[in-house]
């Protein structure tokens, strides 16, 4: 089986699970998060895009309601046992949240049910089906996604390989950039050296934009060829056995400009800034601060965001961010063994001029470390 931790490791987390839930006071969690399945099993699909449900009882009991075409899909790449496999049946006005309701009554659950809706495994239709056939649910989006946070010596190997996949990919990419280059053989580029280094696809689709373009944060359909002078933003990420360790650069064709100069050194000041504030126990809201100072102090407020990074983890399409995020005021505290990707973005509308710079690190019991091994100078083409 493709398993990707030992069994140990599978029943650890179950356990921490299972003692969440009964701290919480729940007889039962309903998960339609497919980064829950995951981490709890190893169940490894995107057919959560249809009706799929992982029902943790408060007895340790662990069940997976899904489709057919999933069956074998949860026999190859979970912990699951054929007893804890359920298929619902699919035909015409057929309707799964009774088969859930069923598969409910008949584990004993006949108290408190906590239910994951802040994911995209629950459409609003699904989600009211579920909540119609049931009694009255708890929201608990928040039991598993928590525990994911902190991860343990093994998942933080897997960010270590991602990371390694990431930085193959920005030298991949480098080797390509060039006045002239065509946007289509750069991700080629990068994404093939994924592939080639036994990485995944990852979360969502690798950014890539030039021109005035490279102000643009989100994935579009369109290609382009870099001009002798150009500016390119590229937001990527390697991803092994789901794992995510996110990197960021506008890269330069040509003579860089005295203010692309200007945007890259601020960058680099914020960059260094908000590793300096992620501390055991200090507030994510600190991160925002230290990059929200540097760059309003050098007059680039207007063209910062207003988050400057977010979690690193086990996800699914459609993003790779793995709540929660740095902005302004976040209470929640940073502790070590947890993996954030720090974005430095400067997006100046009124100039037409782009610049970022970002990677992935771990927060330790000293403060922060750096898992990518590329430096964070202004790179021209």
């Amino acid at each position: 089986m493709p398993l990707h931790f030992d069994a140990a490791e599978y029943a650890a987390r179950k356990a921490r699970a299972t003692n969440a839930l009964q701290t919480r006071g729940l007889d039962a969690l309903l998960m339609f998060a497919p980064e829950s399945h995951f981490w709890i099993s190893g169940y490894d699909t995107f057919g959560f895009a249809m009706f799929q449900c992982m029902v943790l009882t408060a007895k340790g009991d662990l069940h997976l309601l899904t489709r057919m075409p999933d069956l074998r899909q949860a026999r190859q790449t979970s912990t699951l046992s054929d007893a804890e496999i359920h298929i619902w049946a699919q035909y015409e006005g057929c309707n799964p949240a009774d088969d859930l309701a069923r598969l409910v009554a008949d584990l004993g659950i006949a108290g408190p049910i906590g239910i994951e809706s802040d994911t995209p495994g629950l459409t609003l239709r699904n989600g009211e089906a579920v909540r119609a056939a049931l009694p009255p649910l708890s929201e608990a989006s928040d039991l598993i996604r928590t525990l994911r946070r902190h991860k343990s010596p093994a998942e933080i190997e897997m960010h270590r390989r991602a990371a390694v996949l990431s930085d193959d990919a920005l030298d991949a990419g480098l080797n390509v950039i060039a006045p002239g280059a065509f946007e289509g053989d750069i991700l080629a580029a990068m994404q093939g050296a994924v592939f080639k280094g036994g990485g995944d696809y990852a979360g969502n689709e690798f950014i890539i934009g030039s021109g005035e373009r490279a102000l643009l944060c989100r994935y579009f359909s369109g290609r382009r060829h870099l001009d002798a002078n150009d500016q390119l933003t590229l937001e990527w990420s390697g991803a092994h056995a789901r794992y995510h360790a996110a990197m960021m650069r506008t890269v330069l064709t040509g003579t860089p400009t005295d203010s692309h100069k200007r945007m890259h050194a601020a960058c680099a000041e914020a960059l260094t800034a908000c590793k300096a504030a992620i501390k055991p126990g200090a507030p994510m809201g600190d991160v925002h601060a230290a990059h929200a100072a540097v760059f309003d102090r050098l007059g680039y407020g207007h063209a910062r965001l207003q988050a400057c990074g977010y979690g690193m983890g086990a996800v699914y399409n459609p993003i790779w961010v793995d709540f929660p995020m740095f902005y302004e005021g976040n209470p929640i505290p940073m502790l070590p063994g947890q993996v954030f990707f720090l974005h430095m973005i400067l997006m100046d509308s009124d100039a037409g001029l782009a610049m970022t710079l970002g990677h992935s690190v771990l927060v330790t019991d000293a403060g922060v470390e750096r898992l990518s091994r590329h430096d964070t100078g202004l790179s021209v083409q």
